[in-house]
């Protein structure tokens, strides 16, 4: 058992992968359950039984709970800790937005517009798959993105290296899906490599950043 004066594990990367991991599976099964008996007027309590939410069932069976009091009682808005920490501390809009004016959070966004863009010139080919996976992956990685950059939190490096990976992977996914969408959408080669180096700038720019926060996990816990 730890000694009230040995210092609080700090999470790395990998820690916070694992976490985030379970946070996706949860959403997951929300999301499934809620489709399922968004009808039914018990709908809230069902969904708490089968989350394992037994505390949300006995609050919503105490005498005189309100339909309003109990859903802002319960834990069907999903937050993340370091949500929770920015609204109980109170920072201002100017520091929780800082993320946008990051290089690398501009280019992704940029990235995102200009994909649209070129699917309004191009007209029906935007629903093909390919563009579709495009599309919606260069929007993950640019959310992720605003995860990882919008945290100033010192203490927490490996978190953000865990969101960095998955705007990493969410990139990836978008150039594999880049190639089939070019060759489909006939793309002309000028257009075919603006649209490759742009998504090979936000990945560079992903993965020297990824290093850069690494570099000071090591220096700053000497592992």
């Amino acid at each position: 058992m730890p000694e009230d004066n040995e210092p609080e594990k700090v999470w790395d990367e990998y820690d916070w992968e694992r976490f985030l991991q379970q946070q996706d599976r949860k959403t997951e099964q929300y999301m499934e359950l809620l489709e399922k008996y968004i009808d039914d007027p018990d709908r809230d309590q069902i969904i708490a039984q089968e989350m394992g939410w037994s505390h949300v069932v006995s609050d919503d069976e105490e005498e005189g709970a309100g339909e309003e009091e109990r859903w802002e009682e319960s834990p069907f808005e999903i937050y993340s800790e370091a949500d929770e920490d920015e609204e109980e501390e109170g920072e201002d809009e100017e520091a929780v937005e800082s993320f946008e004016f990051h290089p690398l959070y501009q280019a992704s966004f940029a990235l995102t517009v200009w994909i649209d863009q070129l699917f309004d010139e191009l007209g029906e080919v935007q629903n093909h798959p390919s563009a579709v996976r495009l599309a919606t992956n260069t929007a993950v990685a640019s959310a992720k993105l605003a995860a990882a950059l919008s945290d100033d939190d010192v203490d927490e490096i490996g978190m953000t290296i865990a969101y960095l990976k998955r705007a990493l992977k969410a990139i990836t996914l978008a150039m594999e899906a880049s190639t089939q969408f070019a060759r489909e959408a006939r793309l002309p080669a000028r257009r075919r490599k603006q649209l490759r180096n742009r998504l090979f700038q936000v990945r560079d720019g992903i993965i020297e950043l990824m290093g850069q926060y690494r570099g000071e996990w090591r220096r700053r816990y000497n592992r």
